[in-house]
């Protein structure tokens, strides 16, 4: 099997706009998320992390009309091709775009209209995004609830495996709108507070906006000392919003992605885990993870420093995971105290220095979806 080896990574978040500085500031505690009281959004202050300066990211210098949306994905794809000597022209090189909403908060502004539905389409940011750098492929669109930023990593190693391609550039991307902050307020899922999970006082979630690119490769001079190891998604068939009450369906993806990767539980150093602090979602998990006889190893969620980011949440919580495995280092699981699961997992609550050579990253969505990923220093 051709192995998968990361190129280059960027993340565009309210904490940082490059991986470096985003790791550096995850590092010293530092949160995106904070209180808003924005009545075009919601007529309740609500916590989310928000861009406050649409300006540091934005692509000025385009004649092209973008959208926040497109801005992002642009930013992000920006800083990982020049960290990166892949040539986003060639034939051999695909890209591939995650999102779950996209230009979705257009129906806020504009009136209904033919061009209107095809403006938000996904199709149309992504042909926007493609043109622009002037990729020479079609952009293939991967959007599936929150699993959408894993499974367009997962897209792109089996693009690259079947021989297709040499190279992927993977980019994922989400913005908050009113659109989105009401229909997980309508699920009486969003948390007053910043967002705690598997706390045993977890209330629910935080939004987030971001943008997050992986450029993977089969050329391993290309290399910046990470691989893909392997990958699985499965599905619950329990419910259109609920996960599964018993964990067995994200198992069944984790023990998939363990055996793509050749490795056993006892090879996994750590879990990076969806960790949305909801009720039902942490503990599913919970379960999951001591399903896979993993429930000794350290385990963080990344969701209070960046709240959930949706489309982009799988792809930016990878490339915080491929800095804790260069540096050795675990993440904290930031408003984490008390368990409140009740499986006795291993949660990471302080920074973890430990020799690191694999971890395990997991994602789970509305409508059952599951995913799970193996990542391994080369």
């Amino acid at each position: 099997m051709t192995e998968i080896f990361v190129s280059s990574d960027n993340i565009v978040s309210p904490v940082g706009l490059t991986t470096a500085e985003n790791f550096s500031q995850l590092k010293l505690d530092v949160s995106g998320i904070k209180l808003h009281d924005d009545k075009t959004m919601s007529d309740q202050p609500f916590q989310a992390a928000l861009f406050t300066d649409e300006n540091s990211f934005n692509n000025n210098t385009a004649q092209q009309h973008y959208t926040k949306f497109e801005n992002l994905l642009i930013a992000s794809i920006s800083d990982a091709l020049a960290n990166s000597h892949i040539d986003a022209t060639g034939k051999r090189t695909v890209l591939i775009i995650s999102s779950t909403k996209g230009n979705i908060s257009l129906l806020e502004t504009e009136k209904p209209s033919g061009s209107l539905n095809k403006r938000i389409s996904l199709s149309t940011s992504a042909k926007l995004v493609a043109d622009h750098f002037k990729f020479y492929n079609q952009p293939v669109i991967v959007s599936n609830a929150c699993i959408s930023g894993m499974l367009a990593l997962l897209t792109g190693m089996r693009l690259i495996q079947s021989g297709q391609y040499d190279h992927a550039v993977v980019a994922g991307a989400d913005v908050v709108s009113k659109f989105v902050l009401s229909g997980f307020q309508s699920f009486q899922a969003i948390s007053p507070l910043p967002c705690r999970p598997f706390d045993a006082a977890r209330s629910g979630i935080n939004l987030g906006e971001a943008a997050g690119t992986v450029i993977i490769t089969s050329d391993k001079d290309l290399s910046s000392g990470i691989k893909l190891m392997g990958g699985s998604v499965s599905n619950d068939a329990n419910h259109i919003s609920g996960p599964s009450r018993t964990g067995e369906e994200l198992n069944i993806a984790v023990s998939k992605a363990l055996q793509a990767a050749a490795l056993t539980a006892a090879d996994i150093d750590f879990i990076s885990a969806h960790g949305t602090a909801t009720v039902f979602n942490d503990e599913m998990e919970a379960k999951a993870i001591t399903l896979a006889g993993l429930q000794s190893v350290p385990v963080n969620s990344l969701k209070g420093y960046y709240g959930h980011t949706l489309g982009a949440a799988g792809l930016i919580e990878s490339i915080i995971s491929f800095q804790s495995l260069k540096e050795n280092m675990v993440i904290p699981t930031r408003g984490f105290e008390n368990m409140g699961v009740t499986e006795p997992v291993n949660i990471c609550s302080a920074l973890f220095h430990s020799n690191m050579i694999n971890c395990l990253k997991t994602a789970s969505g509305f409508g059952g979806c599951n995913a799970a990923m193996v990542f391994g220093k080369q």
